[in-house]
């Protein structure tokens, strides 16, 4: 288990542990069952999209999705397959007929609002992925269903697709051609690919923007998420929870609020603590402020999550149209300075694909395996060197980062000065959230420059993100480069129905046979083989400069609060967090109590 003890905060604890709480204590007013802990913690970066189809352009977004919904397998720490919502599978073949199916019977679970989730459930939300007009870099994780491909392109309708639900708790698959099925099954580990509830979906276009309409499956559900504010997760009352037994509380989560307060930094809840401010404690802290790094490196074991810090270049500008220019924007970068005196928790970028990512089968890194493709250090001799020869000697140059988060304006700061160092005009500005209804609906606006129609409008020029690589394969990160698996489906007001590319305008006909080799290969090595070749085309092509590789690095005050554990993605599992003495921490945290 990954954990982090913060000698720091130990050393301000005002009360001790007496003992483990594992049961639920009493209430000494209305003399029932007390609902549980109240875990107040600390996160830097605010969310304002709750749809895990589309929230994965920061690294804080995927932990918190991960609390909300129930994905349909795991992969543990250890890198073996384990099953949540499914219960068990079974696959038929007939090779007469080239028939291939998998039969997925779900376990008995609700939605956070006493709903029963359903296998219409989990069909839904890969027709949505899958839909012409839904763009999503996930869908490439479920080509391997027949007519997936045909459906994105167009070509076939979304009834043909090969996935149905039969029974209430049954999902059918028909796949294309026999396939690896436990690739499949671990593919499915991917918060994109969750399951949803269309009543729900349906409702409003901005559903998951608003926390009143959304409903979860997983240990969690979202009460409040108000801009500047807060953001507040309560355990969810029906989270494998057996109704029909005469119990309060889910067994399989502890904490009854998990809660955020987005107005104050770490140092609030670490410096001067006394009797009287015990409600500004924080037991749990991530995203540690980027001032305070380097105070706490003696106190935290940073770990490798699957998350590329990155620059998505527009290749609709003219200024990015020969390739020494990209690559020369990419020399002039010192990622050692930027992981090591910047971001402190990270590692330098020598590839697209982090560490995390496996090399064909379990316990292998796929960056291990590949090596450096580009250099840790700046070369800004080199970089002068391939602009003379393009013949390009300056530009203007706007990189835009979510306004919420550190570490890319911090980033962005550092890259607009290294690029105006090799004669460009760079600049780094935020694009800042919108709140529209009492400050709890929010339009993301970073978000919306995310698109293919931003791009070709040239509403930006670079686009700082987190790329989270959406499954444990090398595939689900380089895919979406190719034109035929960018998940953007097709322009269906032209009559030729073409493919639309990924959201940078790259488009190389090289690097797209490369994926559609690695997409028809079985084989999980020769698979990875060719894999690693696609990195190498992407990066010297550079439609993206990978920059740092991010980390997980947090706090704990183990002494109140234990039971934390991680998965394979270094994502924090909750679900059996406890808090010693929890009643006596309760009073303490009245703001956080009242509705």
């Amino acid at each position: 288990m990954k954990r982090a003890l913060s000698l720091l905060l130990c050393a301000v604890m005002l009360l001790t542990a007496l003992c483990g709480c594992t049961t639920l204590a009493k209430d000494e007013e209305t003399g029932g069952d007390d609902k549980g802990a109240i875990i107040p913690m600390y996160l830097g970066t605010e969310m304002y999209n709750f749809d895990p189809a589309l929230a994965y352009l920061n690294d804080s977004n995927a932990k918190i999705l991960s609390l909300l919904y129930a994905k349909l397998t795991d992969i543990d720490k250890n890198g073996k397959l384990k099953l949540t919502l499914i219960d068990h599978w079974e696959v038929t073949e007939d090779d007469a007929l080239k028939e291939y199916k998998m039969k997925i019977t779900l376990k008995d679970t609700k939605w956070s609002d006493g709903v029963a989730l359903q296998a219409s459930d989990v069909v839904f939300a890969w027709k949505r992925i899958l839909n012409v007009n839904f763009d999503c870099e996930a869908a490439c994780l479920l080509f391997d269903i027949k007519n997936a491909r045909a459906v994105k392109d167009g070509v076939k309708t979304i009834d043909d697709l090969g996935a149905t639900a039969p029974e209430t708790l049954v999902v059918e698959i028909e796949f294309e051609r026999k396939i690896n099925y436990e690739q499949f099954l671990r593919n499915l580990s991917s918060i994109a690919l969750v399951p949803l509830r269309e009543s729900v979906v349906s409702r409003s276009s901005d559903w998951a923007q608003r926390p009143t309409f959304i409903v979860t499956s997983g240990p969690f559900t979202l009460k409040a998420a108000t801009y500047g504010k807060e953001l507040r997760l309560e355990r969810s009352n029906y989270y494998f929870l057996n109704t029909d037994k005469d119990k309060h509380v889910d067994k399989y989560v502890i904490p009854f609020r998990l809660k955020v307060d987005y107005s104050k930094d770490l140092s609030y809840f670490t410096s001067g603590l006394t009797t009287e401010n015990w409600g500004s404690r924080v037991f749990y802290t991530n995203e540690i402020p980027l001032n305070q790094r380097k105070d706490y490196a003696d106190y935290v074991e940073a770990s490798d999550i699957m998350s590329t810090h990155a620059y998505y270049l527009n290749l609709n500008n003219p200024l990015f149209a020969d390739a020494r220019v990209r690559q020369a924007l990419s020399l002039a970068i010192d990622r050692e300075h930027v992981a090591n005196d910047i971001v402190v928790y990270a590692k330098p970028a020598t590839g697209f694909v982090p560490y995390l990512v496996t090399n064909g089968k379990a316990k292998t890194s796929f960056r291990e395996a590949g090596g450096d493709i580009i250099e840790a250090s700046a070369n800004v001799e080199r970089a002068k060197q391939l602009l003379s020869e393009a013949g390009v000697n300056g530009g203007d140059i706007i990189i835009r980062y979510a306004a919420n988060d550190q570490v890319s304006e911090a980033v962005a700061a550092y890259v607009a000065e290294a690029w105006s160092g090799i004669g460009f005009n760079a600049r780094a500005l935020p694009v800042s959230a919108t709140p529209v209804v009492d400050d709890t609906i929010v339009v993301d606006n970073f978000h919306n420059f995310y698109s293919v129609d931003s791009a070709a409008e040239n509403a930006w020029d670079v686009l700082a993100i987190d790329f989270q690589s959406l499954s444990e394969e090398a595939f689900s990160s380089l895919a979406p480069f190719a034109v035929g698996f960018s998940g953007n489906g097709v322009d269906m007001t032209n009559d030729e129905y073409p493919a639309t590319g990924h959201l940078t305008g790259y488009a190389s006909d090289e690097y797209n046979a490369l994926i559609e080799s690695a997409y028809e290969e079985l084989d999980s090595e020769k698979r990875a083989e060719i894999l690693h070749d696609a990195e190498k085309k992407l990066l010297e092509d550079m439609p993206v400069i990978p920059i740092i590789f991010n980390q997980e690095a947090h706090l704990i005050d183990d002494s109140v609060v234990s039971g934390f554990d991680h998965d394979f993605y270094n994502m924090t599992i909750f679900n059996r967090v406890k808090m010693s003495n929890y009643m006596d921490w309760k009073p303490y945290f009245e703001d956080v109590i009242v509705e």
